[in-house]
């Protein structure tokens, strides 16, 4: 399953999403594509068909790579609301325990987030502290039963200015990390066979 969430079609994260989609058919995966801006997805309306949908790809799927920008150090608001209506207890885990130990309900093998941003890696996680690891790593996943050593993310940036090779070394990277992500699909091997 890979969510998208950029508004603008042609972006940058639009290109990141695309060859995370072929990376992963090509090594035998069945790709689900949620762009969550082109599928008009209401991040504060009540439950609905299409929040339905997204649910039950996300309780089916064994691998998740999600791609946005890196706004104020957040993703954009259309993805925080999918966060809030798809990412919820009883699909993606059950609420703590009295230790406060929630139990994660995904099955997701892998995960891959990659963002954009304008801001220079090394100053997002020196400065910053890469808020972004830790929403995704941290909070988001590993509450759903995802260990962080599942998780590969990447920040490319900064974006302005980028000329089009360093893109087309970033979308090479994001294959390369989609690959390791999301391993080749093999036949089923079963024991005595």
């Amino acid at each position: 399953m890979v969510v998208l969430a950029h508004p603008r079609p042609g972006s940058f994260c639009h290109a990141l999403a695309d060859r995370v989609r072929s990376t992963a058919e090509a090594a035998g995966h069945v790709v689900t594509v949620h762009d969550l801006d082109a599928e008009g997805f209401e991040p504060v309306r009540g439950a609905d068909d299409l929040v339905r949908a997204h649910r039950a790809g996300l309780v089916a799927a064994d691998g998740l790579a999600v791609v946005h920008p890196n706004w104020w150090g957040k993703p954009p608001a259309i993805l925080a609301g999918w966060l809030d209506r798809v990412v919820v207890p009883g699909v993606a885990y059950e609420l703590p325990d009295a230790a406060g130990v929630p139990t994660g309900l995904l099955r997701l093998r892998g995960a891959l987030v990659l963002n954009t941003g304008d801001t220079p890696p090394e100053r997002e996680r020196v400065v910053f502290g890469d808020p972004l690891d830790a929403v995704w790593r941290r909070c988001v996943l590993d509450f759903c039963g995802v260990p962080p050593e599942a998780v590969h993310r990447r920040l490319f940036g900064p974006l302005a200015g980028s000329t089009a090779s360093v893109r087309g070394e970033w979308l090479a990277e994001a294959a390369r990390l989609a690959a390791t992500a999301f391993p080749p699909v093999g036949p089923t091997v079963v024991d005595g066979a």
